[in-house]
């Protein structure tokens, strides 16, 4: 299966989706033309999953959580409840990913 164009389920529906699948966000009120390829991909999953809720966004709506950073980018809806659900992991995040030290 490559990821061009195929089909998925989502809440009940079958849709087309991949990257030579043309759409808009999927953010209310934005018309920011996009595919459906997984760079656009809220969660992990064609579809959904824990993570996401399966929806494609541009990228002034689609956001980086870094409690999620294994499984990518979210939109501002999936990032909140997983942020309302796991208050404990959050904590101050540097912006520096590595501070190297040469001698």
């Amino acid at each position: 299966m490559g990821y061009a164009h195929y089909e998925i389920i989502r809440n009940g529906q079958t849709i087309q989706a991949g990257y030579s699948v043309p759409t808009t966000c999927e953010r209310t009120s934005c018309n920011e033309q996009i595919d459906r390829g997984l760079a656009h991909l809220c969660g992990e999953t064609p579809g959904g999953d824990q993570h996401g809720c399966g929806g494609y966004f541009c990228g002034n709506h689609l956001h980086m959580n870094a409690n999620l950073a294994a499984s990518g980018f979210a939109c501002r809806a999936c990032n909140d409840r997983y942020d309302a659900q796991h208050p404990e992991e959050d904590e101050e995040v540097s912006v520096d990913a590595m501070v190297v030290t040469f001698n």
